[in-house]
Formats: C-alpha cells, structure tokens, sequence
C-alpha cells in the first residue's frame, strides 16, 4: 500500500472550476464513501476548502488509484475528466507527506501563513474517521501534520507572513470606505469563517455587528462573543440596507445575497461586500451597482493578493523557518516510518531466536534430567544472553538502515536469510517491540501530546 494526493488547488485552477469540484455536507460524504469503495484504495480523506480539494488516499497501485479518484471527482462534479486533468496535480509516497505538511503549516494557502487550514484538514481527518474511511495510516499522518502546522505557528513569525483572507479584505475594505472602526457589519454565517471574521472585526474596533444564519441560535452565540446582535437569514435584506460592510460565508452552495438585493439596499454611501464562500454566496452581477465593490476569492486570486512575501517586514525570514521545520518533519517522519516497517521482521526474528532457544534448553533438561536446578537455570540466562548479543547488532543495524529509501532491502535479506514469517500473530504477541524499538534508536520512543 501507497500513500497518494491527487487535488487541485487556486495555485492550479481558477476559482471557478475550483467551485464546481469542491463539496460539502452530504456531497462530500458521499464522494468521501464512493472513493473509499475503490477496489485500489483502502484509506482516503478528503480536504475541500475555498481555495483547494485534495484527497488523500492508501492505495494499491498508483495509476490505478489515480485513475479512480479523478473518474470519481469527474463524475461528482460533472466536470470533464479532459478538462479536469490539465489542473490537477498529483503526489506519490514521500512527496504525500511533505505537501500535507506544507499546506497545514500554510506555506500553500493563497495568503500565506493563515491558521484557518489547520482547523479544515482537523475538520477533514474528523470527517473521515466517523465515515469510517481513514485507517491508522492516514490517521497517523493527517495528525502529525497537524502537529507540524502548530508547531511552525508556536516557533515562527509564520503568522506575520500574512494575514488571513478576512484579514486582507479588511484592508480592502479601508481602502473604499476609509477606517473601518464606527462601521457596521453585517457578517452572514456561523461557521468557523464567520467566527473567525466576527472576531477580526472585534480586533479592528467594530462594535455593531450583526449576525445572520439560518440556524438562529448558532447566530446569537457568535454575535453575543463580540457584543453584537444576531438575526435571522431572512432579515438578511433589512440590514443590508443599514450595513457598511458585508462578510458572507454560508457554505451555502448557491446565491445568497442576489443583485436585487443589493440594489435594493443601495444608497448614498458606498457598500463593500466580501464573499468568503465557495462556491458564491454573492452574486458576481452586484458589482454593476454604483456605490457596491465585491471582492471575493476569484478576484483575490487574479490580482495575487495571497503573495505577501517580501523582505520588509520578517515575511521572508517567516517563510524560511517554517520551510526548515518542514524539511526536518518530513525527514523525521519518512525515517520513522521506514523503520516501523522493518519492526515486524525484527519482532520474528527475535521470536524465532527465543523458540529455537527454548526447544534447545528443553531438549538438555531431558537429556540430562539430573541436572542440578541451580545449573541448569545458569546455563539457560547463559543462551539467552549469547543469543541476544548476536542479535542486538544485525537488528540495530536493519532497524538503522531500514530508514533509508531502499531500507526494505535489508528487511526483505533478514526474512530470507532466517526464513520469517512477519505476519504470524505469535511473533507479535510474544516479543518485546518496545525493546526492539529502543534498540533501534537507543532509547524509548516518546508520544506525542
């Protein structure tokens, strides 16, 4: 089995292809089962956001696990399979790992340095383990790389290399309406978008806010964390008419605020309405109305605004350290992963040892039944630390070389000197791994918090 990434991202596809492959709710549970139900895959966890859908799979074959998840993201989002290949990118086995911990660390996000993809690809790896699709091997991977993400946040000036994008639609929105501190904005949703924008607006000195969702109660509780007023999605049109500033990330999937709408609420001050959501929640046509600018994901990305690198302001040094713990991760990561799989035939050579060991030492009681107990126990401690010091060297050394990229060679020559059979669940019961992991690395490993 074979770790692999097949997605497409804002770096790859325009925002409106990447609306028609993306899922949510029930679409996305259904692509999530349909992918996993592939005779190639065994594992899958599917990552849709607003600016990438990437699936991550545990397959068989590579291209026949290639083949299957774009057949299936083809047929889900009815985009041709012709016309979806040329945006699409793939990655095999290591490069797997070291694009997950990229995205997660938000080196890949169109603003670079965001944390909101944390929480998405913990939202993701959550999804897929209550539909039953990740196993321990995407399981452990999705949670490292959860760990790197917060780590490269904790230790670096990651954050600084960018804000979020309710951060850069903020400055967009002082750039038409001035200094937003006194205005009134309306935010519609009560996701984990709308939290977080509700909580920027609050940073920036907005204090009237107002809430809207269709869930009402979910609504007031994330007005009442900003001291603010919630109302229902119906309402949405009146505070249109009284609102400065508009966020919207529903989720949706269709129009939320249309351009009679807007119309309607136009009046002597101009209106800026940042669409969050994909795909839309606003109608792309509002930006026809005097006095209305509309900045949403698609025009984010066409004039760049993800791009904040430059040298000026610790961007640079920001990027760099996060890139560097990356690199280590990963390293740390593959070597861990190669010398998890050699455990195995170490384990049955260490049982086969104790067997021989053991049918040898009963062999001599019967022969020598006469023996004195005292000698006898002498010699049988005698064996065993012979034969464990011939073994602790040939195992460190596999266990060693094993985390190098051809490491299973090693391996592979042990189950062939000895004649091993790592599968039988008798060896795994009866040796001592964690001793074989100790020898391996010269002390116990340790858990991650």
């Amino acid at each position: 089995m074979s770790l692999l990434t097949v997605g497409l991202s804002h770096r790859t596809a325009p925002v409106a292809l990447l609306e028609r492959v993306s899922a949510s709710g029930d679409a996305l549970v259904k692509l999530l089962h349909d992918i996993s139900r592939d005779a190639h895959v065994s594992e899958v966890m599917l990552v849709s956001t607003c600016n990438r859908v990437e699936v991550y799979a545990e397959v068989d074959r590579f291209h026949g696990g290639v083949t299957a998840v774009t057949e299936l993201l083809s047929l889900h989002s009815g985009v041709p399979q012709e016309q979806l290949t040329r945006h699409l990118y793939v990655h095999y086995e290591d490069r797997v790992v070291e694009h997950l911990f990229t995205v997660t660390c938000g080196l890949d996000s169109m603003v670079v340095g965001e944390g909101q993809i944390l929480g998405q690809v913990r939202q993701s790896l959550r999804l897929a383990q209550e539909q039953g699709t990740a196993g321990t091997t995407l399981n452990e991977l999705a949670q490292q790389a959860l760990r790197v993400g917060k780590r490269a946040h904790t230790e670096t000036g990651i954050d600084r290399a960018g804000a979020s994008l309710v951060g850069v639609g903020l400055t967009l929105a002082e750039r038409v309406l001035g200094p937003i501190q006194g205005k009134r904005a309306l935010v519609v949703g009560a996701g984990s978008m709308s939290a977080l924008s509700t909580a920027t607006l609050g940073r920036a000195g907005v204090t009237d806010i107002v809430v809207a969702n269709r869930t009402f109660e979910r609504a007031a509780r994330l007005a009442q964390s900003v001291g603010g007023r919630a109302v229902e999605l119906a309402d949405v049109q009146r505070e249109l008419a009284a609102a400065d500033l508009v966020i919207s990330c529903t989720g949706a999937g269709s129009v939320v605020i249309d351009t009679e709408m807007v119309a309607r609420a136009a009046r002597d001050r101009p209106l800026f309405l940042l669409d969050l959501a994909l795909p839309h929640d606003v109608d792309p046509g509002v930006r026809t109305i005097p006095g209305v600018t509309l900045v949403d994901l698609e025009s984010m990305q066409q004039a760049g605004l993800g791009d904040q690198a430059d040298g000026g302001d610790g961007v640079t040094e920001g990027v760099d350290a996060v890139r560097s713990i990356v690199a280590a991760e990963v390293g740390a990561y593959l070597r861990a992963e190669r010398a998890a799989k050699v455990t195995p035939t170490v384990v049955a050579l260490r049982t086969k040892a104790a067997d021989v060991v053991e049918a040898e030492l009963g062999r001599l009681v019967t022969r020598v039944p006469e023996m004195d107990e005292r000698v006898r126990g002498e010699i049988a401690q005698t064996v065993r630390r012979v034969v464990d010091k011939l073994l602790h060297e040939p195992t460190v050394r596999v266990k060693r070389l094993a985390a190098s990229p051809a490491g299973d060679h090693y391996a592979e020559a042990l189950r062939e000197l000895f004649d091993l059979n790592p599968k039988v669940p008798e060896a795994v019961t009866r040796a001592d791994v964690a001793e074989v992991e100790t020898d391996a690395t010269g002390h116990a490993g340790e858990e991650d918090a």
